[in-house]
């Protein structure tokens, strides 16, 4: 895992401030500590930091090949790059270094675009051309590694792993995008392509950027999608769990090779377990485990963790969290370089602390959600679109919309008392009906949210058509597998591993995510739907071919997640920071919000009419990312 950053004169052959270059490399330290580097020619600039994980000795970029025809910056790790390195060899390639570095070097020069193909693993990298004066960028299918750019009014394009490397170039506009500000608000993060400054972007997974000196235009190329082609043949349930071990395990043993010191998160769910379990089986020492606890039982799944670790013998390391470990809060705003409004973004980047005191690579079990169907809001949406088939839209709609309307919300009442959010989804149309699901803020607190002004400048833009351009390109119109394909390109790169990456690199600490392994992905997507999802058991068919390593107490409990007890937090020990960052200069004059709705939305959840938690804290983040940013 490392830190890259680059600038390219698309207009000539302009030399590079290489002083410049530098400070934007030095942006991303932290992602690299052990070495950096520098390269700079005609037109062309290169950054690179690293953090040493496999041939420490050697493998150092900017990378130049042998012919000195091709310059590299690279981060990430390419887990099939032995299997290629022999297929090169045997085309005449030499390698000076072990690492796979040298592979995707080499593998541009023998496959040119297509190399990106054969690469499995996480990845982003610019490799420049010379006899082909090209400049060419990709990043990994599911979206583990980031990589953003922009082209500047000088003409120069530039582009870096982190948004803070492209914001220290002086000539870079930082004018906000109301779009990704309306987006924001919706999803509590700002999904790629786009970021909150206009003309700044983030390159989408399983996409590559080809560029070329004196050209003004170019376009991003897709070069892989999940498909969701449902495997028909007939297969016993059996038969399909073990060969999804088979390869989840094989997923696993090639993400085990490093040489440093190597372990896993493990909170005590089903996947961390799960990826424990296998690499129990695999590694002949005990394995490294983490997890952290917290004191309120509600949020609390240490024993559990416990419970896996003792099974399989590990070196398992756990430290409480204070319940009120909110000390944090201003350090994300210039973690993320963005408003990011993932409350779990704080004990990730707890346990991604502790994990480094023992360990430089870690294992996680992000993304079996995903591919599984193991969200409640995926059983909800199904049990939604059985309603909405029932019942024409002539009915259905003007009815349930009129009852979720009238229908009282009842935050403070018994879960089975709160129906009004159940009953809006049905009133809408499947795609709005699942982003109300995954929404931090409602269209309606949004509309009275946000100032004349912003909402002029919106024209009637709203989130949801984020889901709907992606639902246009989508290779299914199965309900459960349309709504995996929508998290697939926005929670999982947006929101999930967002957190990890910055909180990870924070710590220079290696995260890599096995259930993610694109022809895992790919093989799942395959799986008939009623197998991921059968009656109320999300993760269905995992958890059958789990019950040979994982106790039912594990596989079978409700699901918890990285909680973290904001209801709380903001009645009681941050009721006065609430009121301050909410109700303050920076939010009151900044002309996007309307203040008395502000005003509205502090008081009322601090005296207990309504639970605002998700909207005071993405409210929250985006006063503090103004702070930070002027």
């Amino acid at each position: 895992m490392c830190g890259i950053v680059g600038i390219f004169d698309l207009q000539a052959k302009r030399d590079i401030n290489r002083d410049l270059l530098s400070r934007m490399n030095e942006t991303q330290f932290h992602r690299g500590p052990n070495e950096g580097g520098i390269h700079t020619e005609a037109g062309l600039g290169f950054g690179h930091r690293r953090l040493s994980i496999i041939d420490l000795s050697s493998g150092q970029q900017p990378m130049i090949s042998r012919d000195n025809n091709v310059v590299l910056t690279f981060n990430g790790e390419i887990y099939n790059f032995m299997e290629l390195r022999q297929e090169l060899e045997a085309l005449g390639y030499r390698f000076q270094t072990h690492c796979d570095t040298e592979v995707i070097l080499y593998g541009w020069q023998a496959w040119g675009e297509a190399c990106v193909d054969r690469f499995r693993g996480m990845f982003a990298f610019a490799i420049w051309d010379r006899p082909q004066q090209t400049l060419f960028l990709a990043r990994d299918r599911l979206g583990v590694k980031p990589l953003f750019y922009a082209q500047l009014p000088n003409g120069q394009f530039i582009f870096s792993s982190e948004l803070k490397a492209l914001k220290e170039h002086p000539d870079l506009p930082k004018e906000f995008d109301p779009t990704a500000i309306e987006e924001y608000f919706g999803f509590g993060y700002i999904p790629d392509p786009k970021t909150i400054y206009k003309n700044v972007y983030k390159l989408e997974p399983g996409f590559c950027l080809t560029l070329k000196h004196g050209q003004s235009q170019y376009r991003p190329r897709q070069y892989w999608n999940v498909k969701f082609a449902v495997d028909t043949a007939p297969r016993s349930e059996q038969d399909i769990g073990a060969e999804l071990i088979e390869r989840f395990r094989e997923a696993v043993k090639i993400r085990m090779v490093a040489d440093v010191p190597l372990g896993a998160f493990l909170s005590g769910g089903v996947d961390s377990s799960a990826v424990v379990a296998m690499m129990a089986g695999l590694s002949p020492d005990p394995v490294n485990t983490c997890s952290i606890s917290f004191g309120d039982p509600a949020y609390n799944e240490a024993k559990f963790a416990a419970q896996i670790a003792e099974r399989y013998h590990t070196a398992h390391r756990v430290e409480q969290v204070d319940p009120d470990d909110f000390s944090l809060i201003d350090q994300l705003a210039g973690l993320y370089d963005e408003p990011y409004a993932d409350s779990s973004a704080l004990p990730t980047y707890r346990v991604c602390e502790l994990a480094k005191k023992q360990v430089t690579v870690v294992l996680s079990g992000d993304g079996g959600d995903e591919n599984l169907g193991g969200y409640r809001r995926h059983r909800w949406h199904t049990y939604e679109e059985q309603m909405r088939s029932w019942l024409p839209d002539s009915i259905r709609k003007p009815v349930f919309s009129t009852l979720g309307r009238i229908y009282p919300k009842a935050d403070w009442a018994p879960k089975i008392f709160r129906a009004k959010s159940t009953l809006e989804s049905i009133g809408r149309d499947s795609v709005e009906g699942y982003f109300h699901s995954v929404s931090v803020m409602s269209n309606e607190l949004r509309g009275k949210l946000f100032s004349t002004q912003l909402k002029s400048e919106l024209q009637g833009y709203q989130a949801v058509d984020v889901f709907r351009q992606h639902l246009r390109n989508a290779p299914t119109d199965q309900p459960l597998s349309q709504v995996q394909y929508l998290d697939i390109k926005t929670y999982l790169p947006g929101d999930i591993l967002t957190k990890v990456d910055r909180a990870s690199m924070a710590h220079a600490l290696e995260v890599r995510v096995p259930l993610l392994d694109h022809k895992l992905v790919e093989w799942l997507a395959g799986v008939q739907p009623e197998l991921k999802l059968k009656g109320r058991e999300g993760k269905y068919i995992f958890k059958k071919a789990l019950e040979n390593y994982l106790p039912d107490d594990i596989l079978y409990r409700p699901k918890m997640g990285f909680g973290v007890p904001l209801n709380a937090w903001f009645k009681g020990p941050l009721k006065d920071k609430v009121q301050a960052a909410l109700l303050g200069e920076n939010m009151q004059q900044c002309g996007l919000f309307d203040p008395a709705m502000l005003q509205n939305i502090v008081s009322q959840h601090q005296n207990g009419l309504r639970d605002y938690s998700a909207p005071i804290w993405s409210l929250l983040m985006f006063e503090a990312f103004l702070r930070n940013n002027g």
